[in-house]
């Protein structure tokens, strides 16, 4: 899921790791999406910010010897995992792209489908990629993403921390501290809560939203202190968190009981067509 546009989480094998256990987090709604999008055995897919292919094994177990994945990434080690992973995916052909996503090229010519999964919030503007997406692909063409909203859950945290539950205050901390980070680099973590808008605006067809909150459970939380590990330095040097305090903040997480607490995070999805 990664951008040249500055891509703000890590593109490490601890990154990679970390994209995993996503990928576990992201597997109901990522099967629904791909229903949604009624894949078909020969179906050319293109999908936005394959990073290690995650979404793209998805994808490829329910296409034919005649279906192929574009998978388009910026990063060359996300990619080179991508393609060491999906080598043994079913008959399908898997075609790595190293390119920038947000500028749209040759590499969506024919598409019969085009997806993304956590790619949108890493996208400046990302809604303007969105128009100009449905301008460069065929009428009918399938679409579809899912993308993370770490904000509109900040909402139940924040009452739930003021009437008396001070424990969850990490969780606000770390959704907080994410917003920050991408604020400062001019994306938005929340993309997904007027996606559906936006492409209705943009002229798609059909467009369906669905929105799954993820409880935080034990690998929810396991996520939160990775993604702390990723961004220690970074947001040290924006002024968000020192890194004593991100320390702080992921012994705080790992002390956590992970039972009844609020969803920090979920995904909003979309499907329609061009």
């Amino acid at each position: 899921m990664t951008v040249p546009t500055g891509y703000v989480l890590g593109q490490s094998a601890a990154a990679a790791r970390r994209l995993a256990i996503q990928d576990a987090h992201f597997a109901g709604p990522s099967e629904k999406l791909l229903d949604d999008l009624a894949l078909r055995q020969d179906d050319r897919v293109v999908e936005l910010g394959c990073g290690p292919g995650g979404l793209t094994a998805r994808i490829l177990r329910r296409l034919g010897a005649g279906g192929v994945v574009v998978g388009v990434d910026a990063s060359p080690g996300l990619l080179d995992q991508a393609r060491a992973r999906l080598a043994i995916e079913g008959p399908a052909r898997f075609e790595p792209v190293a390119a920038d996503i947000s500028t749209l090229g040759p590499w969506l010519d024919g598409a019969d489908v085009v997806v993304g999964r956590a790619v949108l919030h890493h996208v400046p503007m990302a809604e303007l990629l969105l128009g100009r997406l449905r301008a460069a692909v065929r009428p009918g063409t399938r679409v579809g993403f899912v993308e993370p909203d770490f904000r509109t859950p900040l909402a139940r945290v924040a009452h739930l921390d003021a009437t008396g539950r001070p424990g969850v205050r990490p969780l606000a901390v770390w959704a907080t501290a994410l917003n920050q980070l991408y604020a400062a680099n001019r994306i938005s973590p929340a993309v997904g809560a007027t996606m559906a808008a936006a492409m209705t605006a943009a002229g798609y067809r059909h467009v369906r939203g669905d929105w799954t909150p993820f409880p935080t459970d034990a690998t929810v939380i396991e996520n939160m202190v990775l993604v702390y590990d990723e961004i220690r330095d970074t947001i040290a040097a924006l002024g968000i968190l020192t890194p004593a305090g991100v320390a702080e903040q992921q012994q705080l997480l790992r002390d956590l009981v992970p039972f009844d607490l609020p969803a920090v995070w979920g995904l909003h999805s979309v499907v329609c067509e061009a």
